[in-house]
């Protein structure tokens, strides 16, 4: 998948919308090159240019699920592994990732998915949006 540039604004305190698509039975992960409104890119080891941050670093979580109505009793479809790149040659971003041991269990449709990180007690929702499942003749 390609990599997507989002913006991070933590006094916003609105999600990146990205929608992304899956395959049943195949490897997926979805990289996002993270930046500050000075189109800086977003420190995720140290307080950072906008002055959010801890020294001890930050955390992520992402799941998706079916639904997020009120009163849904839905449980994640998937729980992605999540990674933080909190070198600047790399450009400082994320990784969401599933196997495909773990995609083949996840039923073709469509589903909600947020991505949120961490500093501190502090814990932003930086992306969210679908995830189109498709299902394979060869799955």
């Amino acid at each position: 998948m390609a990599t997507k540039k989002i913006t991070f604004d933590p006094e916003a305190g609105v999600a990146y919308p990205c929608d992304l698509i899956m395959n049943v039975g195949a490897d997926f992960s979805a990289t996002f090159n993270v930046v500050d409104t000075s189109n800086t890119g977003f420190n995720f080891s140290t307080t950072n240019s906008v002055g959010v941050g801890t020294t001890t670093g930050w955390t992520g979580s992402s799941q998706m699920t079916k639904s997020t109505a009120i009163g849904s009793t839905a449980f994640p479809a998937a729980t992605f592994t999540v990674g933080i790149d909190t070198t600047a040659s790399s450009g400082y971003g994320l990784t969401i990732s599933l196997g495909s041991t773990d995609t083949r269990s996840v039923k073709a449709g469509r589903y909600v998915y947020d991505i949120l990180v961490g500093s501190g007690a502090t814990v932003y929702r930086i992306v969210d949006g679908n995830i189109q499942v498709r299902g394979g003749v060869s799955s």
